[in-house]
C-alpha cells in the first residue's frame, strides 16, 4: 500500500486504515521500544505511539516517508518514558520470555555486526546488546535489524547522516567487543 492511500484513509478516520497501520507498524514500534528501553512497557509505548499518530496524522506534511515519521514518534515516546523513569529513579527491567518478539532478522549487508557473530549463541548476543546504551541499541536495531537507510535513521534520530554513521560504527565496535568478551 502506498503512503498516500494510507494517509488519506487515516485522515478520513477509516477503520481499514487504522487496522492496516496497527498490523504493519505495531511490531516495528514494539521492537524500537524494546531496543530503546529494554523494558516491559512495550505495549504502553505502542499504544501511546498509535494515539499520537491518530491525533497528529492531519498535521503530517509529507516532508519525510510515513515510516520515518512513525519511527520518530516512537523514539520521542521512548524518550518520554526514560525521562519519567529517571524522575522517579526507577530501574527498567524486562521479565518477559517472549522469544518470538526478540528474534533478530539482520539485513543482508556485508558490514552488519550480526553477520560476523554466527558462532555466538543467541543468548550471548542478546546479553551483549542489553549492555549497550539505549542509543547504541537503537542504532543497531534500526540499521542492522530493520535495514533502514542512513538517511532514514538520520531523520528518525534527528542527527546528521555523518553523525549517524559514526555513532553506528562505534556502537558496532562496542557490541563486537562485548561479544568477544562473552566468547572468552
Amino acid at each position: 500500500m502506498q503512503d498516500e492511500e494510507l494517509l488519506r484513509g487515516l485522515r478520513r478516520s477509516e477503520d481499514w486504515a487504522y487496522r492496516w497501520l496497527y498490523r504493519e507498524y505495531a511490531g516495528k514500534i514494539g521492537s524500537v521500544a524494546r531496543a530503546y528501553l529494554g523494558a516491559d512497557d512495550v505495549d504502553d509505548v505502542v499504544q501511546e505511539v498509535m494515539l499520537r499518530i491518530f491525533k497528529g496524522v492531519r498535521k503530517f506534511k509529507g516532508d519525510s516517508k510515513l515510516s520515518t515519521w512513525i519511527y520518530r514518534i516512537a523514539i520521542n515516546v521512548c524518550k518520554d518514558y526514560l525521562s519519567k523513569y529517571k524522575k522517579r529513579n526507577e530501574v527498567l527491567t524486562d521479565f518477559t520470555e517472549d522469544e518470538e518478539s526478540t528474534v533478530l532478522h539482520p539485513v543482508s549487508e556485508s558490514d552488519t555486526i550480526l553477520q560476523a557473530t554466527g558462532e555466538i549463541e543467541y543468548e550471548k548476543i542478546m546479553d551483549a546488546i542489553e549492555k549497550l546504551s539505549a542509543d547504541d541499541r537503537l542504532l543497531i536495531k534500526l540499521r542492522d535489524v530493520d535495514g533502514l537507510s542512513y538517511e532514514e535513521i538520520s531523520q528518525i534520530v534527528d542527527k546528521p547522516i555523518g553523525s549517524v554513521k559514526s555513532s553506528l560504527h562505534y556502537a558496532r565496535k562496542r557490541l563486537k567487543k562485548l561479544l568477544e568478551e562473552a566468547n572468552e
